[in-house]
């Protein structure tokens, strides 16, 4: 098998699968096709499944032209029907795997896909999980899911692999095609296949470990050194806010030493799917081994508080120009959880307007790349447009994303007073009205 599949990769025989069109799902799909392999993706949505079958691109990381090219020359085409299983060569799961009500993992997407990707199995298929989720979830629910359900053995008659998926929208350098690749197989065999299939399509490395359990932790390391290096520098944000120092000059001095030491930034809390989730599922697994990750904790804790931190000093700058925070007019610049992208998932932003709101505040929000968002069911729509006559209609002005496409200098000049939680009017030399993080 292992042979057979290595010589169909080598002649681009191989065609792929891809569950999920999403912010993984769609980027990989295109890059497979554009390497030359026919390639098949699925969503449960069936207006993603239309929109890309009509060349129409909802991605960032996604060039339209490239698209469209590739669903006119039949290279590339979606569906809903999960029986296209049966004729592929190589399926990548990238669902979403998100944290439910209790802060736990909800792997269900993970679970229901794999479950009906059983039903169609066929021998000498390649199945790789990238979703993000917690050590141990390739070998203990997706092996068994799919050997039960499909009849077949894992190593004999398929291979079943991790690769985390490493997507940073709107990153001007790493895209799929150029970001380096972990793959662990269940089985020698299964990560050298896996391997050679995304060498086949990628320009990054491709750094074969010993498991999907090593690919799996690493996932997790990645964003949980960032989630806690972040909450770190939130933490003495907060300190430097009571001596009366910034932290953001501490920051630019201690980037002058050139080796031991990594810049990391504070704002109003974390966003995205991976950073503010990922040492959820760490924490929420290591308990099954009696184990308290509690240095963890401790920056999940700093970071989930930073937005109720931000609404806190929101209210004491508006009580130094003897406004309550009750009944003031904020206007919110940035809901997207990182600059110049339409992500909104998991922004901290939402979660400083619901607070703003809970407090009093008569909340609107701009943001350049999105006009509306649905926050926990509850939907609000963003102004069109702002100018100086805008601007001048409240009573506080609050940057918690950095669009580099909002004109600051205009804010500033009729803005009674702005909070800027990223920093973002550092260049600004007439600061009198503004307050920084």
């Amino acid at each position: 098998m292992k042979e057979k599949l290595l010589k169909k990769i080598e002649n681009k025989e191989i065609i792929v699968g891809v569950i999920g069109l999403g912010y993984v799902g769609l980027p990989l799909a295109v890059e497979k096709a554009k390497a030359g392999f026919q390639t098949i993706g699925f969503d449960v949505q069936k207006k993603k499944v239309d929109m890309v079958n009509q060349g129409q691109n909802y991605i960032g990381d996604v060039v339209n032209e490239d698209l469209s090219e590739l669903v006119k020359s039949g290279m590339l085409r979606a569906t809903d029907d999960f029986s296209f299983v049966k004729d592929v060569d190589f399926i990548a799961i990238c669902v979403p795997t998100p944290l439910d009500e209790h802060q736990q993992p909800d792997i269900s997407c993970v679970k229901n896909s794999t479950i009906e990707i059983a039903k169609y199995l066929a021998k000498e298929t390649i199945v790789v999980l990238e979703s993000t989720t917690y050590p141990g979830t390739t070998e203990e629910l997706i092996k068994p899911l799919l050997e039960e359900g499909s009849g077949l053995k894992c190593g004999e008659d398929f291979y079943l692999a991790f690769s985390p998926e490493r997507v940073d929208p709107g990153n001007l350098i790493y895209k799929t095609k150029n970001t380096p690749k972990v793959v662990g197989g269940v089985g020698k065999d299964a990560t050298q296949v896996a391997a050679a299939m995304y060498r086949a399509v990628l320009e990054g490395d491709v750094f074969e470990v010993s498991s999907p359990a090593v690919a799996e932790m690493e996932k997790i390391l990645e964003n949980t050194y960032r989630n806690i290096n972040i909450g770190m520098v939130n933490e003495l944000t907060m300190l430097c806010n009571e001596m009366g120092i910034s932290m953001w000059e501490v920051i630019e001095a201690a980037k002058t030493k050139p080796y031991g030491y990594q810049a990391f930034y504070p704002g109003p809390g974390l966003g995205g799917h991976c950073i503010p989730l990922d040492p959820y599922y760490l924490s929420w697994k290591a308990r099954e081994y009696g184990f308290h990750t509690s240095m963890i904790e401790s920056s999940m804790m700093i970071n989930d508080k930073m937005p109720e931190y931000c609404v806190e000093r929101a209210g004491k700058i508006l009580n130094r120009y003897k406004k309550a925070l009750n009944g003031s007019r904020i206007l919110v610049l940035g809901v997207a959880y990182k600059q110049d992208i339409d992500d909104y998932r998991e922004s901290p932003a939402l979660k400083v307007i619901k607070i703003l709101e809970q407090e009093g505040a008569i909340v609107d929000f701009y943001d350049p790349w999105i006009a509306e968002y649905n926050y926990k069911g509850d939907k609000k729509q963003g102004l069109s447009r702002i100018d100086d006559e805008v601007i001048r209609n409240y009573d506080l002005i609050m940057i918690t994303t950095a669009h580099t496409n909002v004109d600051y200098e205009m804010i500033q000049r009729n803005a009674k007073v702005i909070f800027d939680t990223k920093n973002v009017t550092k260049n600004l030399s007439d600061r009198q009205n503004i307050e920084v993080l």
